[in-house]
This record gives structure tokens, sequence and C-alpha cells, in this order.
């Protein structure tokens, strides 16, 4: 059995060389083990090298690369061996990617799923604290931030023209992500969550209470769409169980002041007293 290991950064890429050098030599995905580095080594390793030979040629369809780039981020047991196993199927039959019915192609698409829906947390999420030195050229702004798996280099591109005109740093418990001077840098380093407070946030908290619409308050809808593990590195979101308890006798209060109307009617036979006055 071969054992691949990974770095933390550049997975994909490094997953990719080696992907496809063993598939050019026709090593089947039974015969190989994928892991991170930081993973305990297998017992049963084979150091042998592989044989030279004639190398066979490997192409897969377009929509092959950006799954697989997505399958190295994601921290399910077996992803690496799924992205492999279907580099050697859409080599032989690319119209496979288009068989959702697949067993393999159906868990593809379902852990893509799960990447894309990490990444979205974390656009929306993020939250840049400013930390400027006084006397600095360019504003500085640091976050913290927790994902569920490895998507850092997948979504820095984002913060990159979103943010491009400030330097900030996003750190996650295993890589710290900087774009300073127009310059992105990833270093794989691990960190503890850190405790980030500016001038800003309270105004924050004050515009967010304003904005709260008690009356259209779903609990289960809100929680979905922000799961209570990112409460804690949201400012606002200390002020959500208070807005919550409060949100009933809010829409109470809304109602009591809402002004009477008077029925529809009343309008037509005010007109008709009008005419018959006239």
């Amino acid at each position: 059995m071969r054992v691949v290991s990974l770095p933390r950064l550049d997975t994909f890429e490094t997953w990719r060389s080696a992907a496809r050098d063993m598939a050019a030599r026709g090593v089947s995905a039974d015969q190989v083990t994928w892991q991170m580095e930081c993973e305990a080594a297998s017992l049963f390793v084979d150091d042998t090298p592989l044989l030279d030979g004639p190398l066979r040629e490997v192409t897969v369809p377009k929509g092959f690369p950006p799954l697989a780039n997505q399958l190295c981020a994601s921290r399910a047991p077996g992803a690496f061996d799924l992205a492999y196993r279907l580099l050697l199927r859409v080599s032989e039959t690319p119209k496979l990617m288009t068989n959702r019915a697949d067993p393999d192609i159906a868990r593809a698409e379902a852990l893509a799923k799960g990447i894309r829906r990490d990444m979205h947390k974390m656009k929306a999420f993020v939250r840049f604290r400013e930390v400027t030195p006084q006397g600095a050229n360019q504003r500085q702004f640091v976050s913290w931030f927790e994902p569920d798996h490895r998507i850092e280099e997948l979504i820095a591109g984002f913060f990159v023209r979103r943010f491009g005109d400030m330097d900030w740093v996003i750190v996650t418990p295993e890589v710290t992500t900087r774009f300073e001077g127009g310059t992105l840098s990833h270093e794989a380093v691990a960190a503890a969550r850190i405790n980030l407070s500016d001038e800003t946030e309270e105004l924050w908290k004050t515009y967010y209470a304003n904005i709260f619409n008690p009356a259209r308050l779903k609990i289960k809808a809100m929680q979905s769409e922000m799961p209570k593990k990112y409460w804690k590195n949201l400012p606002e979101a200390a002020l959500i169980p208070d807005l919550i308890a409060q949100a009933e006798g809010k829409v109470r209060e809304m109602q009591a002041a809402a002004p009477t109307l008077p029925p529809m009617r009343a309008a037509r036979v005010l007109g008709r007293l009008h005419d018959e006055e006239n």
C-alpha cells in the first residue's frame, strides 16, 4: 500500500501532481492511501519506487479539476481517496461526470456542496477589527474564523477582491492568511482563538438592534443561516438571546401602536352622505 502525505498548504496542487503521476503509471485506487502530513503514518507503507515504463495519457473533463480541488479541502474521511478513484474513472469515461446517479459522483457532489456552504459562511461571518497603529499609511484589520473544512486557500481570492484597498489578516486554527501591501500569503501555523474588539463594535450592535424586526423573527431559519457555533465571533450575536426573548412583547407593542383604520365600506357610506348633502 502506498501512502501519500499531503501538506496543509498547496494540498490540491500536491495531490494533483502525485495523482497524475500514479494514474499515468496505472496505480489503482486500492493501492493508495492519502493522508495529511500531520496524521499518523500507516504501518503498511510501500516505499519501493514506481517502476519506469510507458506512461499512459491521463485526460479529464474540464469540470473535474474544480471538483477535485473542493474534495481536497474536505475533512470528510476518504475524500482524497474518492478524488483519486474518480480521476481514474473519468479519465476512462468522461461522461461519468454527468451521471448524478453514480455513487461516487453523488458522494463527491455532496462533499463539494458542504465546501461551498462553508465558504459561504466564511464570507458572511468574518468580522474584521481595525488594528491600525498610529502613523501607519495603510489601514490594517484582523479577523478570527473557524471553518469546518480546509477552505482558507479556496476563499482567499474573495477577500482580496472585496478588501483589496486595505491590509488584513484572517487567522484560523491552522492557517494565517495575510494580505499586506497587495501581496497575499498563507502560513500553516496553529493558533488559538483571538478576542478582538474595536470602537465600531458598539456602533454595529446598535445598528443591528435597530434593524431587528421581531415581527419577522423565525428562530429555526435564523439558526440555519447563522448557526450558534459562529455566535461567539460575531459582536451582534451577543444581542440575539435578549432580542428573541423580547420579540413577542415588541410585536404586541407594535400592534397596539398601529393606527385603527376604518372599514372599507365607510368610504362608500361617507361618499353617499356627501352626495345627498349636495
